[in-house]
Order: C-alpha cells, then structure tokens, then sequence
C-alpha cells in the first residue's frame, strides 16, 4: 500500500520531471526558429516563401522520402544553399554517395549551421540546422569519410544548387 508521503514525494519528482521536459521543448523551439537567427519570418510568410514540402523540412522538422531529391544526382562543381535564406551551407566537393538516399557530405562550409540534440524517435541524434534561419536541414552522424569522419545527411529539399560561376 502506498503512503501518503510515497505518493506526494513521487508526484513531486514527476512534476519536476515534466517541467524540465517542458523547459527542454522550449528552449529547442527556440533554437530552431526563435529570435536567435538573423532572418525571422512568421509561418505565413515561412508558408508563402517555401513550398509545402520544404515548410515541412525546415520549419517543422519533417524529413523528406528518401531517394526522392533531384540534389542526390547533383555532380557539378559549385554550392549548396538553404532553400530558406540561401546562405551557403556546403560546397560541392564534401558531398559524397552515402547509399542513404539523402545529399550527404563530409563537411560543412564555417559558420554555416548550428547542431542541437534530437531525442525524437526514442533515440539521440544531432540535428543540423542553418545558421542564419534556424532551418532543419538533417542530420549528423559518426560514420563518414575521411578527412572528417562525419556524415552530413541532408533533406535535398531543404537545399538549392548554384552550380560554380553562375551569377
């Protein structure tokens, strides 16, 4: 039988528990589109920006069919771009052929994203988001090429391509 003293004291824990849940959804939320990125839109101007399935990738998380992005073909010199705000992101000679079905790459360009804990799924992974709108791009995994030994896996809708020497 439980005691009154049992049942305050573990309510109490699962309430701490639950705040601090809470506060770590918050402070995610607004590490991925809050006032800390220098290009801030609302959802309706996120929406009339970007087309459904890329309001779905960057600002909702979402992550594309794999296999399904034209950027996966992508063999030209030049530069991946946020499909957000266009800034350069990575450029053409760190991607690789993962076998993932998602643009991988072996390393970024500086200063072009931010990383943040993923606990969705019932696992932790590193999420990769833009540096300058807070965009979800993919994801980071340990198991890459040399020289870095990163993965990049990237939504390739998420992206653009300015192949080298284009205006």
């Amino acid at each position: 039988m439980m005691s009154r003293r049992m049942f305050l004291g573990g309510t109490a824990v699962a309430g701490a528990l639950a705040a601090m849940g809470i506060a770590l959804r918050d402070g995610k939320a607004e590490a991925a589109g809050g006032s800390a990125f220098e290009v801030i839109k609302t959802e309706a101007e996120w929406k009339e920006l970007l087309t459904p399935e890329q309001f779905y990738v960057l600002r909702e998380e979402g992550t594309e069919r794999p296999g399904s992005s034209p950027l996966n073909k992508e063999k030209r010199a030049g530069t991946f771009h946020c499909a957000g705000c266009n800034l350069a992101l990575f450029p053409s000679r760190t991607k690789y052929e993962s076998g993932t079905g998602w643009p991988s790459f072996y390393a970024p360009l500086d200063d072009a994203i931010r990383t943040s804990e993923d606990r969705t799924f019932f696992m932790t992974r590193t999420e990769v988001h833009c540096r300058r709108c807070g965009g979800h791009l993919g994801h980071v995994f340990d198991d890459g090429p040399k020289p870095t030994g990163k993965r990049y896996c990237m939504n390739g809708v998420a992206m653009t391509f300015e192949p080298s020497g284009a205006a």
